[in-house]
């Protein structure tokens, strides 16, 4: 159960990071936005080492199919987007492999 903790934090705490940089980049928002997007990039990385497993490519792989499932959620409550039924189709095509 602390693994599925640790594999939830570690995604939104990815995503955040990226947004940041997103936002800079894209969206022409002030770089005091990269402050907290390194931030969060790095506690990303600190987060993904605690989870219960020896071999870091399945620790990747398991995460993979939780960051996908994580961005929906972030579409919807972060950017306000309603994810469409492609959204839903890819991200189960992924998760299933």
């Amino acid at each position: 159960m602390q693994n599925i903790l640790f594999f939830t934090v570690s995604a939104f705490l990815e995503i955040a990071g990226c947004y940041a940089f997103w936002l800079v980049i894209k969206e022409n928002k002030s770089a005091l936005y990269l402050i907290p997007g390194i931030i969060s990039l790095i506690l990303f990385a600190f987060f993904l080492t605690k989870i219960d497993s020896n071999l870091a490519g399945r620790t990747y792989a398991t995460y993979g199919g939780i960051y996908i499932a994580s961005t929906i959620f972030w579409l919807y409550f972060v950017e306000g987007f309603i994810p469409d039924k492609g959204d839903f189709i890819g991200a189960t095509i992924c998760i299933l492999g």
